[in-house]
């Protein structure tokens, strides 16, 4: 390093390495430049693509194959939690065979909450009836349905007359033209 007139001091130049004619050096500052965008290098510096989820890869199956529908519908009724609800109103559609054709032929269910079965009898007779055979009832369709589905059995009995006729009726009864009593 040496010293200007200032005192400060400044780094020497150096001088540039002697260029070759032989055309080497022109070659391998093309190389150093072009290095980067050849296929090769490009497919080292990309990161690997991992696949979604298993084995993807080759003729194995996989999630992305056509399923079968049984499959498909099984898969969801067990992610929503539906099959409760299914086993219950397939119930609703089999209730004459579950039954028996005699009880069913008086006796309709209307809905099912939390293990209790509501069901609607055509007469106060089949409503008596059927809270005698109620334990009976709740063993057979829990062999069907699985067990503890059915806890209770809710009988109603049917439903009483209306006299409610027209948009203009009265919604608090008969009122002072009741006469039954």
């Amino acid at each position: 390093m040496t010293t200007d007139d200032g005192g400060s001091l400044l780094p020497e130049r150096e001088e540039p390495a002697p260029r070759r004619d032989d055309g080497l050096d022109l070659a391998r500052a093309l190389t150093r430049a072009t290095a980067k965008s050849t296929p090769a290098a490009r497919r080292k510096t990309r990161r690997p693509q991992t696949p979604p989820r298993g084995r993807v890869t080759g003729s194995h199956p996989d999630d992305r194959d056509p399923q079968l529908l049984d499959t498909t519908l099984s898969r969801l009724v067990d992610d929503h939690g539906w099959e409760v609800d299914l086993r219950v109103h397939g119930m609703f559609g089999r209730w004459a065979e579950l039954v028996g054709s005699e009880i069913a032929l008086h006796c309709t269910p209307e809905s099912f909450t939390e293990g209790r079965l509501m069901v609607r009898t055509d007469s106060t007779a089949w409503a008596t009836q059927l809270r005698l055979l109620a334990p009976t009832v709740v063993r057979r369709l829990n062999e069907e349905l699985g067990h503890g589905t059915v806890t209770l059995i809710e009988v109603l009995g049917p439903h009483g007359p209306t006299w409610k006729k027209g948009p203009r009726s009265v919604r608090d009864g008969r009122g002072p033209r009741d006469t039954y009593g």
